[in-house]
């Protein structure tokens, strides 16, 4: 399917949305439509089913919030059941998305619900009982209650995939073609992701998609050309703390995310940063949901206004005033890359991020900066140079010419064996067997 390009409207109200949707949307501040909501809206309205790609930060979640709830509106139901049903690969997304649902509905009598992990099952249990219209949810958890609750989804009117490709990276396949399976198949469906070169959304959308639209803005290799993208290179782990510390001490921000590859370094990074004074928080996996909640809280209103954190938050932490973004560990690929900076330069605003290089990452960030198609800023702070300047050659891609020589295997010398002074002297001489008593003794 080619993608869809549609002239874009100057106001909300040339998308023919409900007055209350547009009273919401006066309210929260919103002047013009992004091009995502342009070329979406108008086709959701038309009850077309949609496989769009759009990077985070565009819009999207409004592109199909917007049309959904008008909808709603506009058509009441008595029919039992959920009507709309929004999937998102995290519970930080599915709570924001939730937040947003809210906002736009609030001068409606739309209501909704959200169900994710962490959370008491059998009041989820209760929630999908009352018949909310709209349910934001993660698949995983959804799935459990629809084990007991399959009668829910049978008159849906509207399926939404959100960060389509990141569910599917994050392994939850199965359990969306499960929950698919049991949907109304009449219904519409609207598959929403950050690229469409992963293979398995176009595998994903060919299954659960009709006589869809494509609607193409970005590509995963699309710069970003409201942030600005540096590397810094390190000799180690502790002089990366040193040029984390120097950097949140002197760069300006409103607030700043730190992003690591693993759960451990996030906790360690915290106590030295709260030594220099600086208001640091930590979101995880590991962390309790309520915590996880709390720490969002802290961070959204300023309290916290630097938080350390895993690729759990790369996805679905829609905070503004997110300014400057360092990779202390630079991510495993372009996509993970990708997802990290987008928590910046959102919305025309301007970002920095920061990536901190050692020697055993140099390979990485040029396979990254490859797939980008771009190079980064090499950057350096006076006084905190590092001793390692690169490898001495790189090949065409960027990547260290210098290959480690195979060891060869040590040959082992054979073993000496020690002769006893005793037993040189029988060398040669027939052993009588210990067992056996001698000759002698038998003829006695």
């Amino acid at each position: 399917m080619q993608p869809t390009s549609i002239e874009s409207p100057s106001s909300f109200f040339d998308l023919a949305l409900h007055e209350q949707l547009l009273k919401a949307v006066d309210k929260i501040g919103y002047k013009a439509p992004t091009p995502v909501q342009c070329q979406s809206i108008p086709s959701i309205l038309a009850d077309k089913d949609l496989l769009v790609s759009a990077e985070t930060g565009s819009g999207k979640t409004a592109a199909f919030l917007l049309p959904t709830i008008h909808h709603l509106i506009e058509r009441p139901s008595n029919k039992i059941g959920l009507r709309v049903l929004i999937l998102a690969p995290t519970r930080e997304l599915a709570q924001q998305t939730f937040g947003q649902c809210q906002q736009f509905s609030q001068f409606s009598d739309v209501t909704s619900a959200l169900i994710t992990g962490g959370e008491d099952f059998k009041k989820q249990q209760t929630q999908l009982r009352k018949n909310p219209e709209i349910v934001v949810a993660t698949p995983g958890r959804f799935l459990e209650l629809l084990v007991q609750e399959s009668a829910v989804v049978r008159n849906l009117e509207v399926l939404i995939l959100d960060e389509a490709d990141r569910m599917l990276d994050m392994g939850f396949s199965e359990d969306v073609l499960s929950i698919v399976d049991q949907c109304n198949k009449q219904r519409q469906t609207l598959l929403f992701s950050a690229t469409l070169t992963h293979y398995g959304v176009i595998k994903m959308a060919d299954k659960v998609l009709k006589n869809h639209k494509t609607i193409a803005l970005n590509t995963l290799h699309d710069g970003h050309d409201n942030i600005k993208q540096q590397m810094i290179l390190a000799d180690d782990y502790a002089h990366k703390s040193k040029l984390l510390a120097w950097l949140l001490l002197n760069e300006t921000y409103d607030k700043a995310l730190i992003f690591t590859n693993t759960r451990i370094k996030a906790d360690e990074l915290r106590g030295p940063l709260r030594g220099e004074r600086l208001r640091v928080g930590v979101l995880h996996g590991d962390m309790d949901q309520k915590d996880r909640n709390r720490m969002m809280e802290l961070f959204r209103d300023g309290t916290v206004n630097i938080v350390v954190a895993t690729d759990l938050a790369a996805r679905g932490l829609d905070v503004k005033g997110i300014n400057l973004v360092i990779n202390y560990d630079v991510p495993r690929n372009g996509i993970d890359y990708i997802h990290r900076i987008g928590r910046t330069g959102r919305a025309d605003e301007t970002g920095l991020t920061v990536a901190l290089v050692n020697s055993t990452e140099w390979n990485i960030i040029s396979g990254i900066a490859r797939f980008l198609k771009q190079q980064f800023e090499r950057r350096i702070i006076k006084g905190l140079e590092s001793r390692y300047n690169g490898p001495k050659k790189v090949k065409a891609s960027g990547k260290s010419a210098i290959a480690k020589k195979k060891e060869e295997p040590k040959k082992v010398p054979a073993k000496k064996v020690k002769v006893r002074e005793r037993d040189k002297k029988n060398i040669g001489k027939r052993r009588v067997p210990s067992n056996k008593a001698p000759v002698s003794e038998v003829l006695e």
